[in-house]
């Protein structure tokens, strides 16, 4: 067996230095500024340490939600706005106790929001100390480990642009030396002088013997995912007698799961329809106003066991948008309405569809419903695809957020079926929270570009 070529060994303790700065210059922020109207924040009293305990906690435990100081991982811009949103609602929730304990015969006799305009300015000055960090901590990480050179392997070279592409992004991360078919015969000398080796759509038996000889020599695998990967990656470790199996059991949600999920649909749904209730009034009369056009539209979907429904939306699309049949949204389509850029780029065009949510139509996390049609030609293509009807159709899920709009079919089955074997309340609820994220994230509602197909069009 050969030995490693090089051990790189990522600087793990700087970027830990670097985390714990981070946080501790965030939590010396929040509590320096509002220590000047409230002094007894930096004294030993009870306001204190709950206020200070609060801020530890829940400061922790968004950044974990949100992905963390993902230094070295990430994009500087993918990185930032996670740490944003979680600090933010660290702040926000750090904030509203100091507010309810400030309610007492030495401050204040009854609750108020005070201090908003210091709330703001805190997090002003926090959001340009993380983005100093982030990209100080990922320019410290590339000087220190220099991208992995990497060959990509693919089984014909016509089907490589996609995933040259994609990897191309990545620069920092990774460095590409060759593009090859799987039966060149230099094949073996390169896996043998590459840090990493990437596997993009090869025979089964082929991968796995690629697999075991990059395994032999120390370099490193990525492969894109495939149903059994998935299967197998969520599978459980056991032991029968002195056999060593994995096994993945296929089963519906339990009797609780499926009550613990409907329920936070319904607190959910209905406390977003009644927040949201002015906005989605304000969208009501922008939309009529606009065109005089109906202001919603209703279009049938499918969902769990191929179920069909009508999913509800704001309309966003000129009337009689698909009259010629129905055609996937395009980047830059001239049948979105002013009032429709808007809403699409902001999501709020879906917000009816806690509607369908609280008639138990459709779940808050799940795959996105598909239209029938449109789901008859990925079949043709894909078809392992109607394998997201496992799952009662969601309005969010992993694909949106980790995805993109124009992501191919294959791509957001794999994610969608992630979350259907992997499905649990807990991860319910930390897809909720990484929801937010999506909304910075401009390639999330492009259209379709050619190169791929994205899972959603509008028909009136």
């Amino acid at each position: 067996m050969s030995e490693p070529r090089r051990t790189r060994k990522p600087k793990r303790m700087a970027v830990f230095l670097l985390k714990v700065l981070l946080f501790f210059l965030l939590f010396v922020l929040f509590f320096g500024l509002f220590s000047i109207d409230n002094p007894q924040l930096l004294g030993m009293n009870r306001t204190a340490a709950i206020t200070m305990t609060t801020f530890a906690v829940i400061g922790v435990s968004m950044t974990a939600v949100y992905g963390g100081f993902a230094v070295g991982k990430k994009k500087s811009k993918e990185i930032i706005p996670s740490l944003c949103i979680a600090t933010f609602i660290t702040d926000f929730v750090t904030y509203f106790q100091l507010c309810i304990m400030n309610v007492n015969q030495y401050n204040q006799s009854s609750f108020s929001f005070t201090g908003i305009g210091t709330f703001f300015l805190v997090f002003l000055f926090q959001i340009l100390t993380i983005t100093a960090f982030v990209y100080l901590g990922n320019y410290l990480f590339f000087k220190m480990n220099p991208p992995e050179s990497c060959v990509i392997v693919c089984s014909d070279l016509s089907h490589s642009e996609e995933i040259l592409r994609r990897v191309s992004r990545y620069k920092k991360q990774y460095r590409i030396t060759e593009v090859i078919s799987y039966n060149d015969e230099n094949l073996k000398p390169l896996i043998r002088h590459n840090d990493a080796v990437f596997l993009y759509q090869l025979p089964s038996a082929v991968k796995y013997e690629i697999i075991d000889y990059a395994y032999k020599h120390y370099t490193s695998i990525y492969l894109q995912t495939e149903l059994p990967d998935v299967v197998v990656n969520y599978a459980k470790y056991m032991v029968l007698d002195d056999l060593s199996i994995l096994c993945s059991n296929i089963w519906e949600l339990s009797v609780e799961q499926r009550f613990l999920k409907r329920l936070i649909d319904l607190v959910f749904s209905g406390l977003m329809l009644l927040v949201a209730s002015p906005i989605m009034l304000i969208e009501a009369l922008c939309i009529k106003l606009g065109d005089g056009g109906p202001v919603f539209y209703k279009q049938e979907r499918l969902t769990i066991d191929g179920k069909k429904f009508y999913v509800l939306k704001f309309r966003t699309m000129i009337v009689d948008a698909e009259k010629s049949g129905a055609m996937l949204a395009k980047k830059n389509d001239d049948r979105i309405t002013p009032v429709g850029k808007f809403l699409r780029a902001t999501r709020m065009d879906e917000l009816p569809q806690f509607i369908n949510v609280l008639k138990g139509e459709m779940s808050i996390v799940g795959p996105r419903p598909e239209r029938a049609s449109i789901a008859e030609e990925y079949y043709k293509d894909v078809p392992e695809f109607r394998y997201r009807l496992r799952a009662k159709a969601g309005l969010t899920g992993l694909a949106q957020i980790a995805g993109k709009y124009n992501t191919t079919p294959k791509d957001k089955l794999m994610l969608d079926l992630m979350y259907i074997e992997k499905y649990s309340v807990w991860m319910d609820i930390l897809l909720i929270f990484q929801t937010l994220k999506v909304f910075f994230k401009k390639d999330s509602t492009e259209g379709v570009d050619g190169r791929t197909a994205g899972t959603e069009s509008e028909e009136e």
